[in-house]
């Protein structure tokens, strides 16, 4: 019996105390944490400079309407503004919600309806965000979608090139589709995609997400393509586990959310804006963000050395320390199997593992999880062999 709706998967575990990579569940068992809280926990779980920064603001207050001035957001704002090619930010609590505002943004702007999304996206489950994503599996049971969103397939320029047109408010897009599968796009087809909107006066969304606050190398992942959004969404590693999310916009967007537009009650609050900037501080660090980068391309090496001769592997595919690992066959037994050995491992979609560790890990534990991976796959890899 449960008082909770059963609307998640969960896991058996109950993770009670985190401590960078580490995390413990109540029966006192220890993992690597490959999640990051579904890359939420960039800097690792309860970072010393996050808990200090958000301790003190605990201590000061809590919550303020939006109706008064606010410094926290202002500084927040400025950081992201300054580290994007955005001019002005609105904050909310989640991703759906700052997909929310940039859809409603755009529409407002362009006095248009249409919004082009693609084919295994994802960008929330608000009946709008909803609507938007590219994956049937989650709009079963809920009727009739919104009629003003179009899918298409990733990366091809021609059906593009025939469903934009004059009637068309935005396109949308993940520079690298987290939930749909760790899909990357291709670069030219993320030029030839801000060209067209250029050509139709169509606003370019770039849904960030899950990429974004220096999970990819970079602070936000569209800043390794030669591409410039028109508006940016952020959330998940914003906050650092604290709920939080924004909506970046270039500066000539800055005047069509006036007073009464769009609003959040607990968007920007003192407590959520502490533990942004503090997230900030360090994720935008260059040479930070150099590390991440640097630990990402010797996990992808260790992982193609280890996994050479795993028959099943198709691809590996990452960015940063975002990474896909895609076999032949469904990797659902791999996960509690890597539970059981202390790593704890995501999907995306049927056949793809999904790895993302703090941007904080070490290369010692890099180096523990692949072993375990590596064992895990290629004795899983083995038994489904011999079955044939």
């Amino acid at each position: 019996m449960t008082y909770l709706f059963n609307n998640y998967g969960r896991w058996d575990i109950e993770l009670v105390e985190g401590k960078g990579t580490k995390v413990i569940d109540s029966k006192g068992k220890e993992f690597i944490d490959f999640t990051s809280g579904i890359g939420v926990c960039n800097l690792g779980h309860c970072h010393p400079h996050v808990v200090e920064a958000t301790t003190t603001q605990f201590n000061k207050i809590w919550h303020t309407s939006n109706l008064f001035e606010s410094s926290l957001q202002e500084k927040v704002a400025e950081k992201l503004t300054k580290y994007s090619n955005g001019g002005a930010v609105f904050f909310c609590n989640s991703g759906a919600e700052a997909n929310e505002a940039a859809i409603k943004l755009a529409r407002k702007h362009t006095g248009k309806s249409k919004v082009i999304t693609f084919m295994k996206s994802f960008h929330g489950r608000t009946f709008g965000t909803m609507a938007a994503t590219g994956q049937d599996k989650v709009k079963v049971g809920f009727g009739k979608m919104l009629e003003t969103f179009v899918h298409l397939p990733y990366n091809d320029i021609d059906a593009l090139e025939k469903e934009i047109d004059e009637n068309t408010a935005a396109v949308m897009l993940e520079v690298i589709q987290g939930e749909g599968g760790v899909n990357i796009a291709d670069p030219a087809f993320l030029v030839v995609v801000e060209n067209l909107c250029r050509q139709h006066n169509v606003l370019l969304i770039v849904d960030e997400v899950q990429t974004g606050i220096g999970r990819t190398g970079a602070p936000f992942a569209y800043q390794h393509y030669h591409i410039s959004p028109d508006i940016i969404t952020s959330a998940k590693g914003l906050g650092n586990g604290f709920p939080t999310g924004a909506m970046i916009a270039k500066k000539e967007l800055y005047e069509v959310f006036g007073p009464g537009s769009h609003g959040s009650t607990f968007g920007g609050n003192p407590l959520a804006m502490t533990a942004a900037n503090a997230t900030l501080e360090i994720a935008f660090d260059n040479e930070f963000l150099k590390e991440v980068e640097a630990k990402g391309n010797y996990l992808y090496k260790r992982l193609l050395d280890e996994l050479k001769d795993v028959s099943d592997l198709v691809a590996i595919r990452y960015k940063g320390l975002m990474f896909g690992l895609e076999f032949t066959e469904e990797i659902a037994p791999l996960l509690p199997i890597l539970r059981e050995q202390g790593i704890l491992a995501l999907s995306a979609g049927p056949n793809v593992l999904r790895l993302l560790p703090p941007l904080t890990v070490s290369i010692e534990e890099l180096d523990s999880a692949i072993e375990i991976i590596a064992k895990t796959v290629i004795t899983n890899s083995t038994a489904s062999s011999s079955q044939k």
